[in-house]
């Protein structure tokens, strides 16, 4: 495999512990970077920076952010020293503006957590250049869909379009006193005919989200679901969707993984 041949990602980030403890999704992690090419920069649509006009972050050395409270120190005193990518963010920009989005460019906003803590245990080193794009949960996954095929062709020219959210994410709902607690039938329900969707290639029924069982209860908000639809869009035409990994913690948060191309 070469670089022309880079999927597209979606990768659940779950806790921002997953940067630090062992787990299952962790260990597939660290195997995830090299599994495939090595990109020349990576483009991670984070559920963590919410723009409501598509914003790519463009900051020479972005900072690493910790947005998140109540953890241990260790997590805090971690920084992702990642280079930024100026031109290649103009670049981005450039292909949504053309896409027809009011796309923007920020030289100020660094790494948040659902960029840093997967590109962490994927590429540890931090010697691949990084760049945070923004999502709307004021939008539809059409929208998303739409913003991840218009960055489709950067796969060809080396750059992997990545989207960190969770494949369900109902904070309030988990079983916070059991890590390892069996899955809710109600988080099987919705992930099960999603996943279907996504390895079908039923594009249509995948973006039809809310139509599946328990949509809402297991997207109360959708900011963790929407980077799915950017990795989706980012793989081209009638992707299909690959399933890299699949784990669930606190019975309710499922942490799937997939490729698009």
């Amino acid at each position: 495999m070469n670089a022309s041949s880079l999927p597209s990602l979606f990768v659940s980030h779950g806790s921002p512990m997953l940067a630090i403890e062992d787990s299952a999704t962790g260990r597939f992690l660290d195997r995830l970077g090299a599994s495939m090419p090595r990109p020349r920069a990576v483009v991670v649509a984070s559920a963590h920076f919410n723009a409501a006009s598509p914003t790519v972050a463009a900051a020479l050395s972005p900072a690493t952010i910790h947005d998140f409270g109540g953890f241990p120190r260790a997590l805090y005193d971690i920084r992702y020293p990642a280079a930024g990518a100026p031109e290649l963010a103009s670049d981005v920009a450039q292909r949504l503006v053309s896409a027809g989005f009011d796309a923007r460019i920020d030289h100020h906003h660094g790494l948040d957590h659902g960029v840093w803590v997967p590109l962490r245990r994927i590429y540890p080193q931090a010697d691949i250049p990084v760049l945070a794009l923004s999502v709307d949960p004021a939008q539809t996954a059409a929208w998303h869909y739409r913003l991840g095929l218009a960055l489709a062709p950067l796969r060809r020219d080396g750059v992997l379009v990545m989207g960190s959210g969770g494949f369900s994410h109902n904070l309030h709902a988990l079983d916070w006193q059991h890590a390892d607690a069996p899955a809710f039938a109600w988080m099987s329900a919705f992930t099960d005919a999603l996943r279907d969707r996504l390895i079908d290639g039923d594009i249509a029924g995948a973006l039809d989200w809310q139509a599946l069982p328990q949509a809402l209860r297991n997207h109360p908000t959708p900011e963790h679901l929407y980077p799915l639809y950017v990795a989706l869009g980012a793989g081209g035409e009638g992707a299909r969707g690959r399933l890299l990994h699949r784990d669930v913690e606190l019975g309710g948060l499922a942490l799937d993984a997939f490729a698009f191309e």
